[in-house]
């Protein structure tokens, strides 16, 4: 066996023993009463942890497989995608790849935006949805998402916001419902700290009012299809049945530490960590728009990251 090397990189993020642990469970039918008794007891805490009564999807991939959902379901003909990093232009190269007419919106590597750039960017150009990151990975920016949800809801209410909350899930508090985030998504892998492959995301009934004027959602991830299982507590495909106990363990976790501690755990990690980096380095990321689940540090001494590493 390797030996254990812990992780400080942005994902796939440390795993506690206790959630490894359950990974080793005796397995299960998917069909059988045990795995819709074990849906059930985690669904409600993801939505206790999200603020949401939104229908949750526990799906069996990483985060970029529910981008390409939400892409699928709730882009009828087009879509503004705001990129500002890696992982927001994921999201566009899904829209296009998907037939969809995709018009970028680029912002400079390391900088967040507000609700200004969304509002210039949707009274200049007729799309039906908008996709973006909340935390951009690639560049540890977090945008304003209350500003922007604010926005949607009051001038914009017909296009679907679509929103990658990879690296923010389970970190920062996130009022989903308070919000009007149509799709709200993430990998495991990241603050949740699960194993990677699998995947969490909440869906309004906007989305599903949305996805039924949608032609070709496929089927691995047609939310009509996760809906038909959500009701009976079970997937439509074979999930991946140790991370769902992983995933309940680590919900117990959550939610046992209370979610404003945990918000404000992260908070005084990202301080911490971001005070070290000043004196020592610079941040990459403009001020005011800095994560508080991981920080981008300048190599201002110019460190050999490969030995380092």
């Amino acid at each position: 066996m390797a030996a254990h090397r812990k992780l400080f990189i942005p994902g796939p993020t440390e795993v506690a023993p206790e959630v490894l642990a359950e990974l080793s469970r005796p397995m299960i039918g998917h069909r059988f009463p045990e795995c819709s008794e074990l849906i059930a007891s985690i669904v409600p805490k993801v939505q206790k942890m999200l603020y949401t009564e939104n229908m949750i999807s526990l799906a069996t991939c990483s985060g970029t497989g529910l981008m390409e959902a939400a892409v699928r379901n709730c882009v009828r003909d087009s879509c503004v995608c705001f990129i500002n990093g890696a992982f927001s232009k994921r999201f566009y190269q899904i829209a296009k790849s998907n037939g969809k007419q995709a018009i970028p919106v680029e912002i400079p590597w390391g900088h967040g935006f507000n609700a200004d750039l969304v509002d210039e960017a949707l009274s200049q150009n007729k799309v039906d949805a908008v996709t973006l990151v909340h935390n951009e990975t690639s560049t540890a920016a977090m945008i304003d998402i209350d500003s922007i949800a604010g926005l949607m809801k009051e001038k914009y209410p017909d296009i679907s916001l679509l929103v990658d909350m990879v690296s923010s899930m389970g970190g920062v508090k996130l009022e989903i419902d308070k919000l009007g985030v149509d799709v709200a998504l993430a990998s495991g892998q990241k603050a949740l700290a699960l194993p990677p492959g699998v995947a969490v995301a909440a869906i309004s009934p906007k989305a599903m009012e949305k996805a039924g004027t949608v032609e070709n959602r496929g089927f691995y991830f047609d939310f009509f299809n996760v809906q038909k299982s959500y009701a009976k507590n079970q997937t439509h495909i074979t999930p991946t049945i140790p991370h769902l106990y992983a995933m309940k363990k680590q919900m117990e976790i959550i939610i046992e530490e209370g979610l404003e501690n945990r918000w404000r755990r992260h908070l005084e990690m990202a301080e911490r960590v971001r005070a070290w980096a000043e004196e020592h380095f610079r941040i990459f990321t403009q001020e005011g728009y800095r994560s508080n689940t991981l920080t981008c540090v300048e190599n201002t001494r110019n460190v050999n990251i490969s030995d380092l590493n």
